[in-house]
């Protein structure tokens, strides 16, 4: 193999890797959009928050690593409950850009707490190996191929969930029409917490694994912006979107890194949301999106 095709699938497999943890991340995105039509800016702290608390049982308090991976897990469960039943149920029925901008509020609330408690230094956080594997000439860290493979796996499982588990049927059937839903006697505000604890859950994995790679501060919360693009790109209201917008904005930021950035330094944390500019110029919706069409 050429050394140009060696240069090119090292960051486009690296890109591949980081991608599939924003599909992930995306997925917490989407799936509170989809049930509650809330865009939720406050998914980055859920990611900090996760990170933060694993790092924490495992290093401080000395836990095995799996332990702390289910702590953690059960304590993102209650923070997705409380902020729907504490925080957003009371606006059900208020304008939706209230409830944004509450998220909004949410993100310098989950912030300010986390430097509180554990300051605002990065504590690296290594838990999987970072031995590269050589594989033909491409070497790619094994951190990266964990957390790919991790990411992978937990996106096909969410994928039969939604498919044939009947709480992701009920959740289906409430991201269609709520009305018809609840006339069916399905909960809506039951869909609606489950909703924001599984978002809570998928962000905090994404942010253990994140935090693995580039290691655990308050600026991982950022994490939640530059999943944004993804987002957008594949459609607010599409999981498969969330999951292809996620791909294509990691390896959009590894390629552009790649190749841009010794002639536009950080070119590639702007180059995906240029990219996302450009699509929703073409598709408003997003390439997966359901367009909506008023009639007057």
């Amino acid at each position: 193999m050429t050394g140009e095709f060696l240069y090119f699938m090292q960051f486009f497999l690296s890109g591949l890797a980081m991608g599939s943890i924003y599909a992930l991340i995306a997925l917490g995105f989407v799936l509170i959009y989809k049930s509650t039509s809330i865009l939720n800016l406050a998914q980055g702290e859920f990611l900090m928050v996760g990170a933060y608390i694993c790092l924490s049982l495992t290093i401080d308090f000395k836990l095995n690593f799996f332990v702390s991976f289910i702590i953690t897990m059960g304590a993102s469960v209650l923070l997705g409950l409380a902020v729907e039943r504490v925080v957003l149920r009371p606006l059900i029925g208020e304008p939706i850009i209230s409830v944004i901008m509450v998220t909004l509020g949410l993100t310098y609330v989950f912030r300010g707490l986390v430097i509180m408690i554990w300051g605002n230094d990065i504590r690296q956080f290594n838990i999987f190996p970072l031995e590269p594997i050589d594989f033909w000439g491409i070497k790619l860290s094994q951190l990266y191929l964990w957390s790919m493979g991790i990411s992978l796996l937990l996106l096909v499982f969410f994928a039969f969930y939604f498919k044939y588990a009947r709480t992701g049927i009920y959740m289906r059937a409430v991201a269609d029409h709520q009305t018809a839903a609840q006339s069916m006697g399905i909960s809506v505000k039951r869909v609606f917490a489950i909703s924001w604890c599984i978002a809570a859950v998928v962000s905090s994995i994404g942010g253990i694994l994140v935090g693995n790679i580039a290691g655990v501060g308050v600026d991982l919360s950022y994490i939640g912006l530059k999943v944004l693009p993804a987002v957008i790109l594949g459609g607010l209201d599409s999981i498969l979107g969330a999951i292809i917008g996620g791909l294509v904005v990691g390896v959009l930021e590894f390629l552009s890194a790649g190749y841009l950035d010794p002639y536009i330094p950080a070119i590639n944390e702007v180059f995906p949301f240029i990219v996302m500019v450009l699509v929703l110029m073409i598709k408003p919706y997003g390439l997966f999106g359901t367009e909506e069409i008023e009639r007057v």
